[in-house]
Formats: C-alpha cells, structure tokens, sequence
C-alpha cells in the first residue's frame, strides 16, 4: 500500500467522524471501521485512558484471547517496549513492535509472554495525548509475517491521532455536559435539554459506600467488601469469562505492578464516568503484609470520585487554559470576582472576560451551572 489519494479521502472521512460523533463509543467505533478499510489489522485495543494518571478504561477490542484478559492487560502494563507513556513524550506518537524491538520480538514481554501463542508478527502502537493528558491508546495486531507495519502506515496513523485526539478529549468532556438545558455543547452543537445539576444536591441517587476489592498475584478477584456488586453493577462489563470484573479494576491493579517494577512512574490510579454526570475513582495499592502469603494481595478500591479530582477532569477535558484553570479552581473555591482580581493579580473585567471564554468553551451561561456540571451536584 502506497500513501496518497486513499489515505488522503480516508483522512477526510476521519476529520467527519471526528466532527459527528456523538460520544466516544461512536467516535472509536467509526475510526476503527475507518483504519479497517485502508490498514490492515487481525485484532485491536483500544481504551481511554485517565488524562492526568494515563491508567485504562472503557476499553474496546477485539482479541481472540479474552480468557486471558488479566495476563494480557498485566503483560501491557509491564512492557516498555511501544508503551503508551512513554509514545506520549516522544517526537512521534505511533511506532510497532518491530520497530521498538529492533526487529526482535521476543524482547517484548507482551509478546513473549501472550502474542506470539495467537501468532501475532507486529503490533502498530499509538497513543492519543495532547497537553491537557493522556486520553487513550490504540494498538492493532497483525497476524502475517510477510507483511509488517510499514513506515507509510505509521505516518497514517499519526496523521489519524492528530485528527482524533481532540475529537476523543472533546468527547470525553460531553459526558460531563449530558444534562445541560439548551445552550451549546464544547463543539457547538446544541445541546440536549434536560434537568440541570445544580449545587446543593446530587443529580442521582446516592453512589454505594467504598468498596475494596482484593486480587491476587495473577490478577485474579479473591475477595471484596459489602459494596462491591453495587459498583460492579455502575461499571463497565468485561468480556467472558470476566464479565464480573470491570477491565478498570484490571487497568489499575496492573499499573501498581508497572510501579512496582520500576517501568512507569504514574499513580495508579482511574477516574471513570457511570453515568449521569458522575464519576468513580478506582485506585490500586498493596496491602500490609499479613499471614503466610509471600506477596501480599492487591487491594482495589472503589469510591465516588472527590471533588478535586472531578475538578481536574473537567478542566482537562475542556481544555482550560492555565489561566482559566486558575479562575476555575479559585471559583470552586468560592471566591467572588473582586478575590479572583487580587489573588491573579488582574483586573475584575480581565476576570470577567476570562470567564465568557471559558462559558463559551463549556457550553454554560453562569458560574453556577459551570461550577454544577464540575461539581455533579444540583440545584
């Protein structure tokens, strides 16, 4: 395959898709139909990922091997070769196996370990970050040793993650926007009309307690608290046999391993939207060594997502500037206009004219419907 006038039209349908899309599910289903018709693949993963943490979730794909789902995921996290973090600071961020192995892949532990039992010959990695984070991953197998990734095909799908990754963070800040009457959303399409979050309430019924799962070295779930079939129910399934395991709890326990062996620094950590406007934290730590296990299980908790933490997702994902963010923080803070002048060291109309930019990026009229949407509370 040659670059040129198919890969030109493919990118343009990929501008199309990027720009109708209604959610991130659609947006990621369209693109992969889309590189389907152009880039041959035999299987893909695709997740997003926590913009300041870059730890998965949501993930799609297609594997002919979901029964083997937490060594796949644990195996990812644990192979520098083509990982997602480090393509986030690199010139480029697509690259392959080959490419990353020097044409050896037996120097991958993902490969080792899993991919080459099901055949795999090359893997194209690109990951989807931008300056407010790190908002996901792709990573397409390929199945026929005569024919592995070409430098043509990498520099396509770079092309294709610059026109994606704001599409995908612009989707990700819709889900904060679901319920907001009127007005536009952050791509200016109207919005759809329904109850307003407002402060002083939640939007939805009260979220469970804190659940903790527990795993063990293998990744798999061998105990949990009171709470946890009420957060399972909120989460995202995983595919058979795991269905009672969210692939998030896999993401985060997987990246505890990845810091513990010195391969990533990020905390592991996971906020996830379930829905109406609000968000968990899963966060993933070892427990105290206890008994006469020689390695202690891994502890997985489930909570509602704390305000800052809500806070940092909103401004991320609409892109604040630092600025912006600035007003933003001290607004949730409580702080009227005159406050915000004095601590930025601006004026109150410099104030005021920051927040119509940020209005009219977020879709809102007020500070307190900005400050509702961030917030997921109601008023």
């Amino acid at each position: 395959m040659t670059s040129g006038g198919p890969w030109n039209r493919s990118l343009e349908r990929i501008r199309l898709i990027g720009d109708s899309a209604p959610d991130h599910h659609a947006l990621r289903t369209a693109v992969l139909a889309e590189l389907g018709r152009v880039l041959p693949f035999s299987a893909f993963v695709w997740p997003l990922s926590d913009p300041l943490t870059a730890t998965g979730m949501s993930p799609m794909a297609r594997i002919p091997c979901p029964d083997e789902l937490p060594l796949l995921i644990r195996l990812k996290y644990l192979t520098p070769a083509g990982r997602w973090t480090q393509l986030a600071i690199s010139p480029s961020p697509v690259t392959t196996l080959l490419r990353e192995t020097a044409g050896d892949p037996s120097r991958s532990l993902l490969w080792d370990g899993l991919m080459k039992r099901y055949g795999v010959s090359d893997v194209l990695f690109a990951v989807l970050a931008d300056k407010h984070g790190c908002w996901g991953w792709i990573d397409l197998w390929r199945t026929d040793p005569d024919d592995p990734f070409s430098a043509e095909e990498v520099g396509y799908l770079a092309a294709v993650v610059h026109e994606v990754t704001p599409a995908l963070r612009r989707s990700i800040a819709r889900q904060f926007l679901v319920e907001v009457p009127g007005g536009l959303d952050p791509v200016g399409h109207e919005a759809v009309r329904a109850e307003v979050p407002a402060i002083g309430g939640s939007s939805r019924p009260d979220l469970p307690q804190q659940a903790v799962l527990t795993l063990d070295a293998d990744m798999a779930v061998v105990g949990g608290t009171a709470s946890v079939e009420e957060w399972l129910g909120l989460l995202q399934a995983g595919p058979r046999p795991f269905q009672r395991v969210p692939a998030e709890v896999l993401n985060v326990a997987a990246q505890l391993l990845a810091r513990e062996a010195g391969v990533d620094r990020h905390p592991s950590s996971a906020r996830v939207h379930i829905g109406s406007g609000q968000w968990a934290l899963l966060q993933a730590s070892r427990m105290d060594s206890t008994g006469t296990a020689a390695i202690p299980p891994l502890a997985v908790t489930i909570q509602a997502c704390p305000p800052e933490a809500r806070l940092d997702m909103f401004a991320r994902s609409f892109g604040l500037s630092t600025r912006q963010r600035q007003l933003f923080e001290l607004a949730a803070s409580g702080a009227d206009t005159n406050a915000m002048a004095a601590a930025l060291g601006i004026g109150a109309y410099s104030v005021q004219d920051q927040f119509k930019q940020i209005f009219e990026t977020c879709g809102v009229h007020s500070r307190a419907t900005l400050l509702a949407l961030a917030m997921g509370t109601a008023q």
